[in-house]
């Protein structure tokens, strides 16, 4: 079996952020969907779980960190095109995300982001294939 991934998320309003992460092409797995939680599949293998505040604090005893002031994690995911970055950041910001920086052409890998409507950061990257290969 592969490894699997489960980035787990607090979010203030579990229904708008599952409308706003529908609105950029995701789907969510049912069986892990209540009132509390929703598991977001990213990939066969990268799964996010959005978690109320409150089911996410049964599972730390540390204090929530307040995305708006601080980062605590930065999700970076990568896309199939330049474009496609460029596509999701725009669909991102017409649901309600914002940019926090300007787009990043290193040449080999392209990166831009949006944060969520919690302010958590999604970093989106290209990376030209020739660029990967190496090493």
């Amino acid at each position: 079996m592969s490894t699997q991934i489960f980035v787990n998320l607090p979010v203030k309003n579990l229904n708008q952020s599952i409308q706003f992460f529908t609105q950029l092409g995701f789907q969510f797995n049912s069986q892990f969907t209540d009132e509390t939680a929703t598991c977001m599949i990213v990939s066969e293998n990268i799964f996010v779980m959005l978690l109320t505040y409150e089911k996410f604090q049964t599972f730390t005893p540390k204090e929530i960190c307040d995305a708006t002031k601080s980062t605590e994690v930065l999700v970076c995911l990568s896309c199939d095109s330049r474009e496609k970055v460029d596509e999701m950041v725009r669909q991102a910001v017409a649901a309600g995300g914002t940019t926090y920086s300007e787009p990043q052409d290193h040449g080999f890998m392209y990166a831009h982001g949006f944060a969520d409507l919690d302010s958590h950061i999604w970093e989106l990257i290209y990376m030209e294939p020739s660029a990967i290969n190496q090493g």
